[in-house]
């Protein structure tokens, strides 16, 4: 499959989202990244269902929501309801995987499991094959514009190996510290959907979303 590049509204201008939205849905991006912090499982709190309905209003793009939140289980029927495309959760923060995949996919959505940098993917050797797409985590999440983690990509690479023999239709995405001068890198080792926030809303986003879909449109 063609990568998908997912903008990431958190380092969007919140005063302004509807036409940083807009922006980058023109410039032909394909998701959009939605975190959802709760200040519990990362030290951040940022937005919540009433934006999510609000994103829905004003996008035709599908809507990824990344929840960092603990007991998202407690949540995910109404971030679907209101609007949410794809659901991510984290590893770390659940217990009962299989169960809160199998939840998500009941609502109609594609689902996910999010892995912090320092969460192995043998970890996932026994939901790999429930799920839709992982979420690796390329910096410690919690807060945008972070550096790159450099083991992030033998860590993609483990994945796409795994996702291989286990799930291959497993999209795998990647979120933290995304450039159009490292992307290539993450692409190569088996990346299908890239998160880039600061990269795109800094600056002239349709400008930013055209030269990293200029990488993306190398790889299948």
């Amino acid at each position: 499959m063609k990568p998908l590049l997912a903008p990431s509204i958190l380092s969007a201008d919140f005063g302004n989202l509807k036409s940083e939205v807009r922006k980058v849905e023109k410039a032909g991006a394909h998701l959009l990244h939605v975190d959802v912090m709760d200040g519990r499982f990362v030290p951040n709190i940022t937005v919540g269902i009433p934006v999510v309905e609000a994103l829905k209003r004003c996008t035709e793009l599908p809507l990824d929501v990344h929840l960092m939140i603990v007991e998202p289980e407690k949540y995910i029927p109404d971030f679907i309801k209101a609007g949410a495309d794809w659901v991510s959760f984290h590893f770390e923060a659940a217990v009962h995987h299989h169960r809160i995949a199998t939840q998500i996919k009941e609502l109609g959505a594609k689902a996910g499991i999010a892995i912090n940098p320092s969460t192995p993917v043998s970890l996932l050797e026994e939901i790999l094959p429930y799920l839709d797409f992982v979420l690796v985590m390329s910096v410690n999440p919690g807060f945008g514009g972070q550096k790159f983690i450099e083991s992030s990509v033998r860590k993609i690479e483990k994945l796409k190996e795994l996702s291989l023999e286990l799930n291959p239709e497993l999209i795998i995405e990647v979120d933290g510290g995304i450039k159009v001068d490292n992307v290539e890198r993450v692409l190569k080792a088996g990346a299908r959907a890239i998160v880039a926030g600061s990269a795109i809303f800094k600056g002239e986003p349709e400008k930013n979303v055209k030269e990293f879909l200029k990488k993306l449109n190398q790889f299948e």
